[in-house]
């Protein structure tokens, strides 16, 4: 599981920062890509890095400001040059479809795939399946914006093989038994309980991704006890009476929220094009003064998020 940042400058495109854009990267879990949010130029982003256009299975969008969703028409167009063929979801606030469907009608786009629309519902899962479960909480921006919660769930521990082939315990369908924490039998008599022969369950990751937001409690619920959170920085910890007027966060309410929240790393993301080299730095040593683990994100960063049990590479 990784993020990549496909975008992650505020407002209009810059020579160093393209507008917002984040995958998350589940080709090991599912053979698939989400993306959160499309802005402008996004398809040309993702022509840099090693994603396919086809593995992209949903695309979450956070609020309908254009640098948020200016990207969508032109992917979800390339999509179907591009070997897409399964369905394509795509989460968002009310006139999300409008905005796609006019787009596609007006430009007589016609594509190989089915688009499914769903409109966001707060505190219950807007997705759910084996694997994750989605929740979204509404943030205060002044236009409805949305954060996301995508939890994985736990996965089951892993049948201790070396520990069986040690008693003698041949391979076979018996070892789909013990996996499952039941009790055989064997052809000699013994009694194998399978739940002794079964590692702990591996803890489900937890991702948090808001969209553009003033500080809030319900950013803080969306990405309690989360490995990651993504948090927009849009101005410095001197600015916050203009952060709030512009519906945004400094680099302390964003810090402020990852502590409270006890979320494990801080990545701050939709930056001013005002921060350039040293000053954007300095937005992440600001954020570090409240919440440690934090790193400010450049475009095509790419951030591994590994189980808990493996605390030593978030360094």
């Amino acid at each position: 599981m990784e993020l990549q940042f496909l975008g992650t400058g505020a407002g209009v495109p810059a020579k160093h920062r393209n507008v917002s854009s984040i995958a998350l990267k589940l080709l090991d879990e599912r053979n698939e890509v989400w993306l959160f949010d499309c802005g402008e130029g996004t398809q040309m982003q993702i022509l840099r890095t090693n994603i396919r256009p086809r593995k992209i299975g949903k695309i979450f969008i956070t609020h309908l400001h254009g640098d948020h969703i200016f990207g969508l028409p032109g992917l979800i167009s390339s999509r179907s040059f591009q070997g897409g063929e399964t369905p394509l979801e795509i989460y968002g606030p009310q006139g999300i479809e409008q905005f796609i469907r006019n787009s596609l009608s007006i430009s007589q786009t016609k594509l190989s795939y089915p688009l499914k629309f769903i409109e966001l519902r707060e505190d219950q899962p807007i997705f759910q399946d084996q694997e994750f479960s989605v929740y979204t909480k509404k943030l205060s921006h002044g236009i409805d914006s949305f954060g996301y919660r995508v939890v994985e769930h736990d996965h089951k521990g892993e049948l201790q093989v070396e520990k069986l082939k040690e008693m003698a315990i041949p391979a076979g369908p018996i070892y789909g038994e013990l996996k499952k924490g039941e009790t055989v039998q064997l052809e000699d008599g013994r009694v194998i309980d399978g739940r002794q022969f079964v590692g702990p369950d591996k803890k489900g990751r937890i991702i948090t991704i808001l969209g553009d937001t003033r500080k809030t409690s319900n950013s803080v619920l969306l990405a309690k006890d989360s490995d990651v959170l993504v948090h927009e920085s849009t101005f410095n910890k001197n600015e916050a009476k203009m952060a709030h007027n512009y519906f945004h966060s400094t680099t302390h309410q964003a810090a402020e929220v990852a502590k409270e929240a006890e979320t494990k790393q801080l990545l701050l993301t939709h930056i001013s094009a005002r921060y350039l080299g040293k000053a954007a730095l300095e937005l992440e040593n600001e954020a570090k003064e409240i919440f440690p683990n934090t790193r400010i994100m450049k475009d095509f960063d790419l951030v591994e998020i590994p189980f808990r049990e493996e605390e030593n590479e978030w360094t």
